[in-house]
């Protein structure tokens, strides 16, 4: 199974998301999005596809989020794209659909 993850190395999640991957045998594609973020059609796509809003993908324990917080959904992605350390990590997408891995073990329903 392919799958795909939106991962900073630095975030505990993240890594503990992407062992989960490995260890279930997943090929996985590893997008380091501070690097390399979404454009704003992935982002949103992504969020739709996990039956979430920009909102609920918006990692509020950041400085910048407390600017957004009666923004539009709209104007969230505008701002993940532009400072990509406000989207909620990690995301991971294959062909069941995409998971925020928060709990890490979420990403196992659709594995």
């Amino acid at each position: 199974m392919k799958a795909t993850i939106y991962h900073n190395p630095r975030c505990s999640k993240s890594r503990e998301t992407l062992a989960l991957l490995n260890d279930a045998g997943a090929d996985v594609t590893v997008v380091e999005y501070l690097k390399t973020p979404p454009t704003r059609d992935k982002l949103a796509a992504l969020y739709a596809s996990a039956g979430m809003t920009p909102r609920q993908g918006l990692r509020t324990a950041e400085e910048g989020a407390k600017a957004l917080k009666d923004a539009s959904d709209d104007a969230i992605l505008d701002a993940m794209v532009a400072d990509p350390i406000l989207i909620e990590r990690p995301l991971v997408e294959t062909e069941k659909g995409v998971r925020l891995g928060r709990p890490p073990e979420k990403v196992r329903e659709i594995l």
